[in-house]
């Protein structure tokens, strides 16, 4: 069994990008293109896929490290600031777009609240270890040696 662990991260998130804008559920805001990510960033994405993309790294974050809180995946998206000439120091993601896509994956049915925080849901589950496997076939076929671990 191939699950989101076994397969290169930047890989998965591209796979499920794909998947997770064909979810009718999930619409990027209109202001998602003016908004920037944190304090940290000094512009907004370049990338015009940036809410999905968000999206897909949010299934796997929570895939992989089990119940997740809104202020554990502030950290986690956040990013270091420049301050003048002192130090850098860390300042967490915005938290509004990282909710508003939780909440859309909540009405998609993929993701599901509870007192310890968000999980996934076994549809959502699912979905990822199907894009796991595709990934894993494909690297595979590639690198023959891989293929005993498929």
């Amino acid at each position: 069994m191939v699950s989101a662990r076994d397969v290169p991260s930047d890989k998965l998130i591209g796979a499920l990008t794909e998947q997770v804008k064909s979810l009718p559920g999930l619409k990027e805001p209109e202001w998602a293109r003016f908004v920037k990510t944190g304090s940290h960033a000094e512009r907004p994405p370049e990338n015009p896929d940036w809410w999905y993309t968000r999206a897909a790294s949010l299934l796997r974050k929570l895939y992989i490290h089990g119940p997740v809180g809104l202020s554990d995946l502030e950290r986690a998206y956040g990013g270091s600031k420049a301050l003048a000439y002192f130090p850098k120091h860390h300042r967490d993601a915005a938290g509004s777009p990282i909710r508003k896509v939780l909440t859309q994956l909540e009405q998609a049915e993929l993701v599901a609240k509870t007192p310890k925080g968000r999980i996934l849901t076994p549809k959502g589950r699912a979905m990822l270890d199907k894009a796991s496997r595709e990934i894993f076939v494909t690297i595979s076929e590639a690198d023959k040696s891989l293929a005993r671990y498929g």
